[in-house]
């Protein structure tokens, strides 16, 4: 069985676990304050061409995403967030168990625009008994999204202008970031993200960490009250030098990017030899979620070589599969599986 479900499948590239072999046996002090997690936090102020950001490391996403969006909100305050988003969908109520309610957005492809951001704040401020409801205190997008759509930087600048408007954070998930950047028609660069956000993640599970993500803020009242919050959400690691190394080698010699490439090259692989053979898709991209439609017979009989995630029922009682290429992807299972899916249709 060759598995496509998703893109954390596999544990982590060679320099990561030589790395962290290496490191094995230092005596390292806890909870991050060790030169690896310093080095490392270095090195991704480098990427990001922010000197002055702070950055976190958190042992996963869920732990990251609601120690952000804890820290960032006052307790009458709720999070906008599409309605296809991961912390609305994937997180078992995680947000709402920290005491903030998500007011999710319907969305045509999984993006929140600016003008939705705005409507929201708008029917809040408008509204006689404001008082009553919650006030929409940060906005939430990962990129990509949670379909695999992905953000322009104009889209993203766009809803950072609301953000600052109506005084709310603009929080990026970037658990698949570097798939993102790496993604043809991306127009971004990790250097844009402190530019055009308040805080957002460098995602390290699902792009060649063995676990773990960081989290780079760049309000500094918020920075500094952050690590109380890791501690207090459960987010903190007490081996953290373990984060810190994998990190180190991820931002060494160019890992990162060279992975989410690698990812990214068979991405397009996938949805071209699809789109050659007749599939069509639940959304048009070229990211690493590719979203084909099969019948339901054309997903029983893929399911008996290949593990794909059944992502969605359609109407006519087609499904859209997700096929998830990752760092780890071997382009012969790529091609496999294309040669497969085309004897189906």
């Amino acid at each position: 069985m060759v598995r496509f479900e998703c893109d954390y499948l596999e544990g982590a590239p060679l320099p990561v676990l030589e790395a962290i072999a290496k490191a094995n046996l230092e005596q390292n002090p806890g909870y991050g304050f060790d030169s690896h997690s310093d080095h490392a936090r270095d090195l991704i102020r480098q990427a990001c061409q922010a000197p002055e950001a702070g950055v976190y490391f958190l042992v996963g996403g869920t732990q990251a995403n609601l120690t952000v969006i804890a820290s960032c909100l006052k307790n009458y305050q709720g999070v906008i967030a599409p309605q296809t988003s991961h912390i609305f969908n994937h997180e078992t109520g995680a947000i709402e168990a920290t005491g903030h309610k998500i007011l999710s957005v319907e969305t045509a492809d999984g993006k929140l625009t600016a003008q939705q951001v705005r409507d929201v704040c708008q029917a809040y401020w408008k509204e006689t008994h404001a008082l009553f409801f919650v006030q929409p205190g940060m906005v939430y997008i990962s990129q990509t999204t949670e379909v695999g759509t992905m953000y322009s930087r104009a889209e993203i600048a766009a809803i950072h202008d609301v953000c600052k408007e109506y005084g709310m954070k603009l929080f990026v998930d970037g658990a698949r970031l570097g798939y993102a950047l790496a993604a043809p028609d991306s127009d971004m660069t990790l250097a844009d993200l402190p530019q055009i956000c308040d805080v957002f993640t460098v995602g390290g599970t699902k792009q060649g960490a063995l676990f773990g993500e960081a989290v780079v803020i760049m309000d500094e009242d918020l920075s500094k009250e952050f690590p109380y919050h890791i501690k207090q959400r459960g987010g903190l690691l007490a081996k953290g030098w373990l984060l810190g190394v994998q990190y180190e080698a991820l931002f060494t010699d160019d890992l990162y990017m060279k992975s989410a490439r690698h990812a990214a090259d068979l991405a397009v692989k996938v949805y071209k030899g699809l789109k050659e053979a007749g599939y069509s898709f639940l959304y048009e991209h070229q990211t690493n979620q590719q979203l084909p439609i099969v019948t339901e017979e054309q997903l029983k009989t893929i399911s008996q070589s290949y593990s794909v995630d059944h992502f969605a029922d359609l109407p006519d009682g087609r499904i859209a599969i997700r096929i998830c290429t990752s760092w780890a992807t071997k382009e012969k299972d790529v091609d496999a599986l294309l040669a497969f899916m085309k004897t189906l249709k």
